[in-house]
């Protein structure tokens, strides 16, 4: 059990009054079935809360910041705060490296995988909100969540921006391939690239297929903007 929260407080600029939250939000379920006669709660609860409160800063920051109609508000905060980009915020905290998991959860690199990264960082923004307010929990939100929104809305819709682009300067025909896919059923990674006619234009490795064609979009399109 990892109690050096000391570090992860320092990460994200937040001190708790009470670390039993801290700990709480950081407690995944596999760790809490093991636990079950310390009575120890797993963060799903903490989760919950942290997703209202996730979806009211977001929206209000939208609202504030950018000039565009509901539809396309709506759109851009799911880019936001969907699983995989709350992951790689999470993984911007090393937050995977203080959550305390079952031993089998933990040994199949639970601490690296999108599902529990994503719910620990919501349940983590719920436990700041119940310890600092809201206030406080905004803050956090701002900071490692609405931040680099830009490049954030590029990665969620890079197969989209990818094919307009395409389409636009009538350069061929866009396709994607699964080249690899290693490990457990419970557990896989996959790799793909995108092609532009028979050329290999970006590669990509996810969790999922979709993940894995949307990381070589993005990495094509990058590619692309350097060009330029």
């Amino acid at each position: 059990m990892n109690s050096d929260y000391e570090k992860l407080e320092s990460v994200i600029g937040y001190e708790f009054d009470n670390k039993k939250l801290l700990v709480n939000a950081l407690t995944h379920t596999s760790y809490a079935n093991e636990h079950k006669n310390r009575k120890v709660k797993d963060n799903e609860r903490l989760e919950f809360l942290g997703d209202a409160v996730l979806e009211l800063v977001s929206s209000e920051f939208l609202f504030l910041n950018y000039e565009m109609p509901e539809g396309k508000m709506t759109r851009l905060r799911a880019s936001l705060v969907c699983e995989g980009t709350l992951a790689r915020d999470a993984k911007e905290i090393n937050l995977g490296d203080f959550l305390y998991l079952g031993k089998g959860e933990d040994e199949s690199g639970g601490r690296n995988r999108d599902s529990v990264t994503s719910d620990a960082l919501e349940a983590l923004i719920g436990a700041i909100f119940l310890d600092g307010g809201f206030d406080k929990a905004k803050e956090f939100v701002l900071k490692f969540v609405l931040n680099d929104i830009e490049n954030k809305k590029l990665f969620f819709d890079s197969k989209t921006i990818l094919q307009e682009r395409v389409d636009m300067i009538k350069a061929g025909k866009v396709s994607y391939k699964i080249i690899d896919e290693i490990g457990p059923d419970h557990d896989k990674s996959y790799t793909a690239q995108v092609l532009l006619g028979e050329q290999v234009i970006g590669e990509g490795i996810g969790r999922t297929k979709k993940a894995a064609e949307q990381q070589a979009a993005y990495v094509a399109l990058k590619s692309m903007d350097k060009r330029k």
